[in-house]
C-alpha cells in the first residue's frame, strides 16, 4: 500500500483540480474563438468544436512565458507557508465561479476568476502583505488593457476590411469571407489555447514549488501537456450557451463582421501572450465584437447585453478573490 504524504495528496488533488478547471475553461471559453464563425454558418458547430479543439491544443504546448508570470508575479510561491492549500482555495472559487456563469450563459472571464482566486486565498492565507503588488498589477493592467484596445482594434479593422471589398458583389463577399472565417476562428483557437492554458500550466507548478516539489518555476513537460490536453478535451465538449451569447445576442454577425471581429481579436490575444501577460479571451473577443459593431452602426450593438457582460466583467475578481479567501479559511480547518 502506498504511503502517501499529506501534501503529496493534497498536490495530487491540487493537480486533479487544476485540470478540472482547465477542461471547464476549454468548454467555457470554446465559444471565444468558433462563435462568430458558426453564427455565419463559415462552419458547422461539429467541424468548428474539432477544429478549435485541435488548434487550442497546439497552441497551449506552444509559449510558457504567461505561465511563469502567473507561477510567480502574483505572490512568491518559496515564501508562502500553506501554499498548496491557498492553491486549492483559488481552484475552488475559480471553478464554482465559471460554473455559476456558464450556466447563465454570461461569458465572464476564467482568467479574472483564476487571478482573483489566487490573490483571495493568499490574502485570505497570510493577508494583503504576501501579495506581490507589482507583478498583481501588471496583470491587471493587461487584463484591463487589452479589451480596450481589442474594441479600437476591431473598430479599425471593419473599416479597412470594409472600404477593401466596397465595390466587391454582396454574395461574393460573404462567401469569400466565410472562408477566410475558417483561418481567422483557427488562429483565435490558438491564441486561445497559448495564453489560457498556460494559467492551469502556472498554477500547478506555483502549488509545486509551494509545496516543496519543485525548485524552479520552470513548468515541467508533463505539467504542459496535461494542460494542453485538458483544454482541448474541454473545449471538444463545447459552450452552446455562451456561443449563443456572442454569435448573435451583441450584435448580429455577418461574414465580414466575424472575420474583422475574430482577426482583431486573434491578434491582441497572440500579442499579450508574447508579452507573457494573461489575457480574458473573453473579454477580447466580446470587445472586438463590440468595437466592429459600434464601427458599423452604433445602435448594431445591443449594448443591454454587452452592458450586462461588462457588469459580469468588473465582479468576477472581487467576488472570486472574496469565494478564495472564505474557501481558504474552511479548507484550512480540514487540511
Amino acid at each position: 500500500m502506498l504511503n502517501l504524504s499529506p501534501e503529496l495528496i493534497i498536490l495530487i488533488l491540487v493537480v486533479i483540480m487544476a485540470l478540472g478547471f482547465d477542461f471547464i475553461n476549454g468548454f467555457h471559453d470554446t465559444a471565444n474563438a468558433i462563435a462568430t464563425s458558426v453564427s455565419t454558418r463559415a462552419l458547422s458547430p461539429r467541424t468548428a468544436i474539432l477544429m478549435a479543439a485541435i488548434f487550442n491544443l497546439v497552441g497551449a504546448l506552444t509559449y510558457t512565458g504567461v505561465a511563469k508570470t502567473i507561477g510567480s508575479d502574483i505572490a512568491n510561491p518559496f515564501q508562502l507557508e500553506n501554499g498548496l492549500v491557498v492553491v486549492l482555495a483559488a481552484l475552488v472559487a475559480a471553478i464554482l465561479w465559471n460554473l455559476i456563469t456558464w450556466w447563465f450563459g454570461i461569458p465572464s472571464s476564467s482568467s479574472h476568476a483564476l487571478i482573483g482566486g489566487i490573490a483571495g486565498a493568499v490574502v485570505g492565507a497570510e493577508g494583503f502583505s504576501a501579495v506581490n503588488y507589482g507583478g498583481f498589477i501588471k496583470i491587471i493592467q493587461g487584463l484591463i488593457f487589452s479589451p480596450l484596445i481589442a474594441f479600437v482594434v476591431g473598430f479599425i479593422v471593419i473599416k479597412l476590411v470594409s472600404k477593401i471589398v466596397a465595390n466587391m458583389p454582396y454574395h461574393k463577399t460573404n462567401r469569400g469571407f466565410r472562408y477566410l472565417q475558417v483561418l481567422s476562428a483557427s488562429w483565435q483557437a490558438f491564441s486561445h489555447g497559448a495564453n489560457d492554458a498556460q494559467k492551469t500550466m502556472g498554477i500547478i507548478t506555483f502549488a509545486m514549488v509551494s509545496g516543496g516539489f519543485a525548485t524552479t518555476t520552470d513548468i515541467p513537460l508533463w505539467v504542459k501537456v496535461s494542460a494542453a490536453l485538458a483544454m482541448a478535451f474541454g473545449t471538444s465538449v463545447g459552450g452552446w450557451r455562451i456561443i449563443k451569447t456572442l454569435g448573435g445576442k451583441i450584435m448580429k454577425i455577418k461574414p465580414i463582421s466575424g472575420f474583422s471581429a475574430d482577426i482583431s481579436s486573434a491578434f491582441i490575444i497572440t500579442l499579450f501572450t508574447i508579452l507573457k501577460l494573461p489575457v480574458s479571451t473573453t473579454h477580447v473577443i466580446s470587445s472586438a465584437i463590440m468595437g466592429v459593431g459600434a464601427s458599423q452602426k452604433f445602435s448594431a450593438v445591443k449594448w443591454g447585453v454587452a452592458g450586462r457582460i461588462v457588469f459580469t466583467w468588473v465582479i468576477t475578481l472581487p467576488t472570486v478573490a472574496l469565494l478564495a479567501a472564505v474557501s481558504y479559511r474552511v479548507l484550512d480547518v480540514f487540511l
